[in-house]
């Protein structure tokens, strides 16, 4: 037998998820110190540029919330009461005055009874309990307002009662009471431990069709009358001390019998026995909007409320092991309607998507880290960026171009075990067809066919950068893109110049070599100091350990040396900087030209002081000064770096570049991006 049931999967059709904005997201925010999981929750909360986030859907779930309070007030049963008394009390009037074989005396009581009626609706309605009416049309009414009472009380605790019991009978009612007798019966008999499976299936066997939610089982059943006699004490509850006592006098004239409320009273202390978590005791602050609220449609909107509220707290992710799967898409989709819900399930579909990409793992200390693929990603990311700043072009962002080992020389040679180089198809193809002449029977194309392009030999680079991790980087703004650009750096190198040698120096109050992993995870350091004198040791050291290579140096920083390390291990730190701190700084800067190193300073800030140390600085070894902005300092390294490898100094003439000269260095554009 086939069973069929509602699709809840998604948009089969629709496009996989795209990670490429949220990790360039969440890199971002993780070099600007926050925790993988952090950043990927920030991001889910802004959202992207064509995904709404969870910020926009709280935003929406409190308008919602306010809109039902301000647009409601709770008189509604009063209001409905109101009108049919005075509907009555007018036909009784007519009646009277219309009757001329009624004795004047008893016409002259019942007037003066109608004249007198107490100004409250509920004892009016309990003065009237005993009147013996005149008029059939005041009857009727009167009789629809006890019918209407027994309706609201039954609609308060069991949703849709109001509409199914209108125009009912007798009989109709003593179903109801029967009903509620056996519910009674089973809750109580449930309290105790002493319920078996059969008894509910025979409950719902006799009573299901006053339960369109289709309980499973008694905790279904109760969840559900709960969550709505809960939310019925919430209206009484925010109703003011006049409006409750009004009611409950009305209840009492509930379908012209008391034993209806005994019923709910009943039902009510089982369900706060059984589910006691329930918020039997909040209430809510209603506004005076034009559309009345009976017991009904009130309690229903309290139970919108609490919806949204337990919405809130999903959407707001604050509690321990929080999860975009808790948020109750239906629930979501009821409330703010389809789209919000596809919305939700974006995002839902997008953490899971980051989680088994393979962009974060647990370290051995539990916390979330970028892995290298992540790392990779981002790197790639940043290059592009890095590439369009130096072309000064838009629409070539893709743009890729063989020569990673090398430059294409133009000539041509027949392949050999081993080669990496791209192969000449032209000449390839015509090698085959010239083969196959002499040859008409042989294969289509041989090996011995295969030609390559041939490259310039290119020499090694032993590449240390050196970053400015002090106080002062961190103040002004300049922490991120440090970052940035040494994770582009390191891109650059591992994807496109494998030959190369790369040392990421990280320079503060001291010096210390980085992994990439570690550089891009650091947190801003709040110590002052400006240690370039241990930054160019582990440079020179650097250099040393690759003696066949062709030393590039890089140093990016914002002050002036501060500090230096002493034969002991200890660091000195003096400001204004000390003789002796300038001089070690100097003297290895020194060490590092006679190593060959080509150097290039990357100054940041307008400081007069600082410009003329770093300019006198790349004097003394010819080496270049860029000055360039916080956002280009990227393209700035990267065109350094590329420069450097052709044989150049970083910035014509040695002195200070701007950003945009970058991409002159080395041409347009190159094969280095991709």
């Amino acid at each position: 037998m086939s069973r069929y049931r509602r699709y809840d999967g998604g948009d089969p059709l629709a496009p996989p998820v795209d990670l490429a904005e949220a990790l360039d997201a969440i890199g971002e925010d993780v070099m600007a110190g926050y925790s993988p999981e952090r950043a990927m929750r920030e991001f889910l909360r802004r959202g992207g540029q064509d995904q709404a986030g969870l910020d926009d859907l709280a935003r929406r779930v409190a308008e919602r919330r306010r809109e039902l309070l301000q647009q409601h007030h709770l008189d509604g049963t009063l209001d409905e009461v109101r009108q049919l008394l005075d509907q009555a009390v007018l036909e009784e009037r007519k009646q009277l005055a219309r009757d001329a074989m009624m004795d004047d005396g008893d016409r002259a009581f019942r007037e003066m009874r109608m004249e007198n009626l107490p100004a409250s609706p509920a004892a009016a309605v309990t003065e009237l309990s005993d009147y013996d009416w005149q008029s059939r049309e005041a009857r009727a009414a009167y009789e629809q307002i006890k019918d209407l009472l027994g309706r609201e009380l039954l609609d308060q605790r069991f949703a849709g009662m109001k509409e199914a019991l209108e125009n009912a009978t007798d009989a109709d009612r003593q179903a109801i009471d029967e009903m509620l007798s056996d519910l009674n019966e089973l809750l109580e008999k449930h309290h105790r431990g002493e319920d078996t499976p059969e008894d509910f299936a025979d409950f719902m066997a006799k009573h299901g069709r006053h339960f369109p939610e289709n309980p499973q089982n008694i905790d279904e059943l109760l969840d559900t009358l709960a969550q709505r006699s809960a939310a019925a004490q919430r209206m009484l509850n925010s109703m003011s001390a006049e409006q409750r006592a009004e009611l409950m006098q009305l209840s009492a004239q509930a379908f012209g019998s008391p034993s209806l409320m005994q019923q709910l009273d009943r039902l009510d202390q089982n369900l706060m026995s059984l589910r006691p978590g329930e918020d039997w005791g909040g209430s809510e602050q209603f506004g005076n909007g034009g559309q009345g609220l009976g017991l009904g449609d009130g309690t229903g909107v309290l139970q919108d409320i609490a919806d949204l509220d337990a919405l809130a707290d999903q959407l707001a992710q604050s509690y321990g092991g929080a999860r975009l799967d808790d948020v109750d898409l239906d629930k979501l989709a009821r409330q703010l309607g389809n789209e919000a819900a596809v919305d939700a399930r974006k995002l839902q579909e997008l953490e899971q998507a980051l989680r088994r990409s393979g962009a974060m793992e647990r370290g051995y200390d539990g916390e979330l880290r970028l892995t290298p693929k992540a790392m990779r990603q981002l790197g790639k990311a940043l290059l592009r960026d890095v590439a369009q700043r130096m072309s000064g072009r838009q629409g070539q962002r893709d743009l890729r171009q063989a020569g990673g080992a090398g430059d294409l020389s133009g000539a041509t040679r027949g392949w050999e075990f081993g080669d990496t180089e791209p192969w000449d198809l032209p000449r390839t193809m015509l090698n085959g067809v010239l083969r196959r002449a002499g040859d008409p029977d042989g294969p289509l194309l041989a090996i011995d066919d295969v030609e390559v392009a041939e490259t310039e030999a290119r020499t090694q680079a032993a590449v240390a950068l050196c970053v400015d991790t002090s106080f002062s980087m961190a103040m002004d703004g300049r922490w991120v893109p440090m970052k940035q650009t040494a994770l582009a750096l390191h891109t650059l190198i591992g994807t496109r110049f494998r030959g190369d040698d790369l040392e990421l120096i990280g320079f503060g109050r001291h010096a210390q070599t980085m992994r990439i992993e570690e550089l891009t995870a650091l947190d801003a350091r709040w110590a002052k100091g400006t240690n370039l004198h241990h930054a160019l040791l582990l440079a020179n050291r650097h250099f040393r350990k690759h003696p066949n290579a062709q030393p590039v140096l890089l140093i990016v920083t914002d002050g002036e040396p501060t500090s230096h390390l002493e034969s002991s291990g200890d660091v000195f730190f003096s400001y204004p900087p000390h003789p002796t701190t300038i001089a070690l700084a100097v003297r290895e800067l020194d060490n590092a030209r006679r190593l060959g190193a080509q150097t290039t300073f990357f100054r940041l800030g307008e400081d007069p002081g600082l410009a003329r140390f770093i300019e006198s600085m790349a004097r003394r070894v010819d080496g270049a000064v860029i000055a360039p902005e916080a956002d280009d300092l990227g393209a700035a390294v990267v065109g350094s770096y590329l420069g450097s490898r052709r044989g150049g100094r970083g910035a014509a003439g040695g002195g200070a570049g701007g950003p945009g000269t970058y991409g002159d260095w080395f041409g347009s554009r190159g094969f280095w991006v991709g």
